[in-house]
């Protein structure tokens, strides 16, 4: 099957577009083919168009409309924040976030460090190639033959 993800109640996406762009909600009930009714701890439940929603693979157990109680405690109980800022997905967007609160100074802070290791590799790497014994070339192997 190619897909995995489907529309349906309790599952857990991510908005993609507008002023909550990044937070996770869970699907409560679809209202037609292009809305959903959505719900989150610590958010008014709401309409959103599906097209602002990119859906993960995390399913919440809930019953269609659930109380506000009932969605929190399965959110919760599931640990789906936890579980997305492990992921990868989590991992860059937590990335990305920490790149746009850099200051210039913080920029070049990075810079320079990362001039740093790759200095200190390339060095080891220099000394390795140095001590490894010389591979035979081409040349000398086709004269062996």
């Amino acid at each position: 099957m190619p897909f995995k993800r489907y529309v349906e109640i309790g599952r857990v996406a991510m908005i993609n577009y507008g002023p909550e762009y990044g937070k996770l909600v869970v699907i409560s009930d679809v209202l037609d083919q292009s809305r959903a009714l959505v719900d989150a701890p610590g958010r008014v439940r709401d309409v959103v168009n599906l097209r602002r929603l990119t859906l993960t693979d995390y399913k919440v157990d809930i019953p269609r409309l659930a109380p506000k109680k009932k969605l929190n405690e399965e959110f919760s109980k599931a640990g789906i924040e936890d579980k997305f800022k492990a992921s990868s997905w989590g991992k860059k967007l937590a990335k990305q976030a920490n790149a746009r609160s850099m200051t210039d100074f913080d920029r070049f802070k990075a810079m320079l460090a990362k001039t740093k290791k790759n200095r200190a590799v390339r060095t080891v790497l220099n000394k390795m190639q140095k001590t490894a014994p010389a591979k035979p070339t081409k040349a000398v192997a086709k004269s062996r033959k």
